[in-house]
């Protein structure tokens, strides 16, 4: 008799030695064009303005003011819209669930430029009214990922948690918000990456983050200083973008 051989193993070490390439590739690229762009600018004669500007403390503070103001927003936005999510899919709440929806798709639907400037009409120039802004205009992503999370889990489990004694308020943390975890994280990374990139304007109400190099770039007609801060911009959505996916992957329940 011939032995035969089954190609899932075979599956299975090629999904393995893809895994290094696939949470090594990003920051291997991302070193790549930094170093590039290091060793592009540094081959630049550089005048007064854009030593002042591109020099590595300044760029820290402007990396450091727009990482916070996307923290910040999301920690907001995750702190409102989750449990609005929750809420909306409750029997006895579902009445609020198309005016939840209603306010996420209406901070979505205006432009974001226009939405902060609103925003800062009545609050006022700062940190604040910026974050406020950003707040309005990622919450739909997780407010709308949270509500279809948590309504595709499938009922019977429910139910059987419910026979089994476990209160709503049980069923819901252990049951359903577990089962709902990848979805909802899928949204609270949309929402981060909209704040990252969203947060470049933040330049033209107060705040100098990233946005206030670009700008400087272009008011100035300075094109290493237009760059680096275009690279850096992009750059570090994409560095948040992978480091979200690396926790969403930790974070989601196995087997889901």
């Amino acid at each position: 008799m011939v032995a035969t051989t089954s190609p899932v193993p075979q599956r299975v070490d090629l999904a393995v030695r893809r895994t290094p390439l696939r949470w090594l590739g990003m920051p291997i690229l991302l070193t790549v064009v930094g170093l590039a762009l290091w060793a592009w600018v540094s081959s630049q004669e550089l005048d007064s303005i854009e030593q002042r500007t591109l020099n590595s403390g300044e760029l820290a503070k402007r990396v450091i003011e727009h990482l916070q103001l996307a923290a910040v927003s999301t920690l907001i936005v995750i702190a409102v819209a989750v449990p609005l999510g929750v809420l909306a899919t409750r029997r006895a709440a579902r009445f609020v669930a198309p005016v939840v929806l209603m306010l996420g798709n209406l901070g979505q639907a205006i432009p974001s430029l226009g939405l902060i400037t609103l925003v800062v009409l009545a609050a006022g120039v700062g940190f604040k009214s910026v974050v406020f802004g950003l707040v309005a205009y990622s919450a739909l992503p997780i407010l709308r990922n949270t509500m279809v999370g948590l309504r595709q889990v499938d009922q019977t489990l429910v139910k059987s948690a419910r026979g089994m004694g476990m209160s709503p308020m049980q069923t819901l943390l252990r049951v359903e918000l577990p089962l709902a975890v990848p979805v909802v994280l899928a949204g609270i990374r949309t929402a981060l990456i909209l704040n990252i990139g969203t947060a470049t304007l933040a330049t033209f109400f107060g705040v100098q983050a990233l946005g206030y190099v670009i700008f400087q770039g272009i008011q100035l007609d300075r094109t290493p200083v237009l760059i680096v801060g275009a690279v850096l911009a992009s750059g570090l959505a994409l560095l948040v973008d992978y480091l979200a996916g690396v926790v969403e992957h930790l974070l989601t329940p196995r087997g889901l």
